[in-house]
């Protein structure tokens, strides 16, 4: 007969940020949190603007998605992932309104 797998626990109510819905960082202003997520380049299937840097995310290469935790997943951004790590050297290049 067959093992089954253990059965996870299930949590009852919403899952925490660095769950499902990606991890909390620090974003370009040090004053404000982001909840970031990474896409693998097989889910990247659009063309995206980087903030950062101001060129194009081309469809297929992996990158960043990130939006202020306070300011909700409507804002999101899509970033290079360089252009994310270096965000607190070189600034935003481009901002929405």
């Amino acid at each position: 007969m067959p093992r089954r797998k253990p059965r996870h626990d299930r949590r009852s109510g919403p899952a925490p940020l660095g769950d499902v819905y990606g991890r909390t960082e620090a974003g370009p202003r040090d004053d404000e949190t982001y909840i970031v997520r990474t896409v693998p380049g097989a889910r990247a299937v659009k063309t995206y603007r980087c903030p950062g840097c101001d060129h194009e995310i081309a469809p297929g290469v992996a990158h960043i998605v990130a939006w202020a935790a306070e300011g909700g997943e409507d804002d999101r951004r899509h970033w290079h992932q360089g252009c994310w790590n270096g965000r607190r050297t070189r600034g935003i290049t481009r901002r929405w309104s």
